[in-house]
């Protein structure tokens, strides 16, 4: 049945309509319109880096990312047992292999975890921001420094949190804070590897054109129209984490007190709001006959099929994954939507 109240919904109320005309207006719609390096140059310049690289998506911005610093075959890169499968798919597609860190109770990797899963095969460490927690950054940093590594941070769901590693990955998802529909970027300080990213992106043509492809690359493009939404949503970021932090606020107020739920920590970012909940699954039932979606937790990379371990039992990103969910999070939110949800939370627990 249709959710009168969904998880997630794109907020579009900005110059999109006005941009995406123009585009499709002038005739520009492919990956060489205008809006691209518009959109890459007011990104980058948003979060205080001088290059951004758009492309398809989140994973194909995490592809690039490593191929961009050399990961390959024989190489390791290390993951959160606790993220979005497509961290670990796309140091799989370098054929490379990701290294597994259990998570902490905020759901990021434990950054305690780190320096014992790393060897001479090391080559990246892969931070990723859950839900728009930003992790333990200085930590991670310093790791890297100690064992001369890169970091790819996975941004895919903090927009607003600024760049710290070598390159940092966001997706613009359709349920992202920011969206295109689809679409990535990829934001560095480095140029040598923002020509690199561009390059791979593009089908690794040669500067003449020639059809003759030195290096395996993809056809990762982003195209016109969605870097025209995208430009938009980025001249409303402010405004949308502005709005984000006002739905956040209301949740755990409302939610605080509530018997059988158990607020998770603040984030830097509202992405998703994540709680975790005795009887979960009667709690999700209950309010699905509401009219309300919900959306459970990650599950561990050691329990996906491509990466099994018997040991994802006994992972803390096992015990949390176990009863927790996010609830609708979308920029339109209103309190009036959110007196409803959490009422009928409030409700099922039978809390005045």
């Amino acid at each position: 049945m249709p959710f009168t109240h969904p998880v997630s919904m794109p907020w579009l109320q900005g110059r999109e309509l006005d941009y995406v005309t123009e585009a499709v207006s002038g005739g520009w719609i492919s990956s060489q319109g205008p809006f691209v390096k518009q959109f890459e140059a007011a990104f980058a310049a948003y979060n205080d880096v001088p290059y951004g690289v758009a492309c398809s998506s989140g994973t194909t911005a995490l592809t690039l990312a490593l191929r961009a610093l050399g990961v390959g075959p024989g190489d390791e890169v290390i993951v959160p047992e606790f993220t979005m499968i497509a961290s670990a798919w796309a140091v799989t597609y370098t054929g490379a292999t990701p290294v597994f860190v259990d998570c902490g109770d905020d759901l990021n990797i434990d950054v305690s975890r780190i320096e014992e899963k790393i060897t001479p095969r090391t080559k990246v460490l892969m931070p990723v921001h859950i839900y728009g927690r930003q992790c333990a950054m200085d930590a991670v940093l310093d790791l890297a420094h100690e064992y001369n590594l890169r970091v790819v941070e996975d941004s895919a769901e903090a927009h607003g949190v600024r760049p710290r590693g070598d390159i940092a990955c966001f997706s613009l998802f359709a349920n992202k804070i920011i969206s295109a529909g689809e679409g990535g970027v990829c934001l560095t300080r480095d140029p040598h590897l923002a020509e690199q990213m561009a390059h791979l992106r593009a089908m690794a043509f040669t500067k003449d054109h020639s059809f003759l492809h030195k290096k395996l690359a993809y056809n990762y493009r982003m195209t016109n129209m969605q870097a025209a939404v995208a430009l938009a949503q980025t001249e409303q970021l402010d405004v949308i984490l502005g709005l984000r932090r006002d739905i956040e606020k209301r949740y755990d107020e409302a939610l605080r007190d509530v018997p059988g739920i158990t607020l998770m920590p603040p984030r830097d970012v509202l992405w998703m709001y994540d709680v975790r909940a005795e009887r979960s699954e009667e709690l999700r039932a209950h309010l699905a006959d509401e009219g309300i979606e919900t959306r459970v937790f990650f599950k561990p990379m050691s329990r996906q099929p491509g990466y099994y371990s018997p040991e994802w039992p006994e992972l803390n990103a096992a015990r949390l994954s176990a009863d927790g969910f996010y609830l609708p999070t979308h920029t339109g939110l209103t309190a009036q939507d959110q007196e409803f949800i959490t009422g009928r939370i409030r409700a099922f627990y039978g809390a005045a």
